[in-house]
């Protein structure tokens, strides 16, 4: 799940570096910046986003809840304000997004109109 032994030991991550570790473009981590306030890059007198290592392990965990979990954004904020636990999937089946139920409904359908063209073709009839 969270990638925390591929984070690099450095001090600060530029914007870059962490879309890069996150597998994230830069445009998502700043607009997760406007979401949830815990994500507070420092500014060098450059005006660059500089986050730290705990920055960096949060993107990852809001990541997980929100793309590999179905999270929404509003019930990712929830979950980590009650400790940050990521439920296994199993027990998160609520947390689907609509997109995403919608796309194991299509390839169910899918996967059952094969079914019937097997069948089909095996007896001849509908």
């Amino acid at each position: 799940m969270i990638m925390k032994n591929n984070i690099p030991d450095k001090l600060y991550f530029k914007i870059g570096e962490v879309a890069k570790l996150a597998d994230l473009p830069t445009h998502v981590l700043r607009y997760w910046e406007t979401e949830f306030s815990d994500i507070r890059p420092k500014r060098a007198n450059s005006k660059q986003r500089l986050y730290r290592r705990k920055d960096v392990e949060l993107i990852l965990q809001i990541k997980t809840l929100l793309h590999e979990q179905g999270y929404t954004i509003a019930g990712a904020r929830k979950a980590l304000k009650k400790g940050g636990k990521i439920l296994p999937e199993k027990q998160n089946k609520k947390q689907i997004s609509a997109r995403q139920y919608a796309k194991r409904m299509s390839l169910i359908k899918e996967q059952l109109q094969e079914l019937q063209k097997i069948l089909v073709n095996n007896t001849g009839r509908r």
